[in-house]
């Protein structure tokens, strides 16, 4: 009877846990206060920043911060209108370039931007920047780091003592947030991350797109990824991302609701 009891004391938490992810409807769980998640975000992403190249000055930094700050205003705005301004609540946007190849960008909770200058040669310009732009602040407002680590909680930890986990076992809560970021992931998390990036993919979309950004360029930017990958892509089924073709014409479908929310500015 005790085991009952506990099971159904999680699944009334669990399903009071739940919230609706903007664009999508997608019910999601989410069982850390929010603000353990931005204080933890702030640590890690400060402590990059100390530890790799920032670039400060020039027209790519600038372009960085100037597409940031457009796409965060419009999700914004797309969020006040569907009265869901909560889900930025405590957000202090930052978008900084780092000076590495890789090809590649991140966003952590609290509107923590990062981006490689490995990624420019492929984005080309500033529209195919907000591409990826706009995925990334998806990822943020649709809090998919919290989900994540959700997931992990209930997995590793049973998902029960969540006061305990965040204060008497700090090292397991931190592995868990180092998992949800891609810091030692499994498999197991694979294909929970390949829903969260289709999810970001359509969000991004619609960002963009009432920043005056032409959503259309997406696809010409996954085409350019593709090509830049050279082939040496994973099997979709061991990627945390879907498969470029796959992503491709995911996009296209979702195009003219995109179109919808573009004026044609740029």
């Amino acid at each position: 009877m005790k085991k009952v009891a506990i099971l159904l004391i999680l699944v009334s938490f669990a399903i009071s846990s739940c919230t609706k992810v903007p664009v999508t409807g997608r019910r999601q769980l989410q069982l850390l206060p929010e603000s353990q998640m931005l204080q933890m975000s702030l640590a890690q992403y400060q402590g990059f920043l100390d530890e790799n190249n920032v670039v400060n000055s020039g027209d790519d930094a600038a372009m960085v911060k100037r597409t940031g700050n457009r796409i965060a205003n419009a999700a914004t705005s797309y969020l006040k209108a569907k009265k869901q301004l909560k889900r930025v609540k405590g957000f202090n946007w930052e978008f900084n370039l780092v000076d590495d190849d890789v090809a590649n960008a991140w966003c952590m909770p609290g509107g923590k931007v990062v981006f490689y200058t490995g990624i420019l040669p492929i984005t080309k310009n500033e529209t195919g920047l907000a591409v990826v732009m706009g995925h990334e602040v998806a990822h943020a407002i649709a809090r998919h780091g919290n989900e994540r680590m959700s997931q992990g909680l209930m997995a590793q930890l049973g998902g029960v003592g969540l006061a305990v986990a965040l204060s008497q076992k700090p090292q397991q809560t931190q592995a868990i947030f180092n998992q949800a970021y891609g810091l030692g992931a499994g498999l197991s998390m694979l294909k929970f991350s390949r829903k969260h990036e289709s999810e970001a993919d359509k969000m991004g979309l619609i960002f963009m797109a009432m920043a005056g950004y032409n959503p259309q360029e997406a696809t010409r930017f996954w085409e350019r990824m593709k090509q830049a990958s050279g082939g040496q892509a994973p099997p979709q089924f061991l990627s945390t991302h879907p498969s470029h073709d796959t992503r491709i014409n995911d996009l296209q479908k979702f195009m003219p609701t995109a179109m919808k929310y573009y004026a044609g500015k740029r």
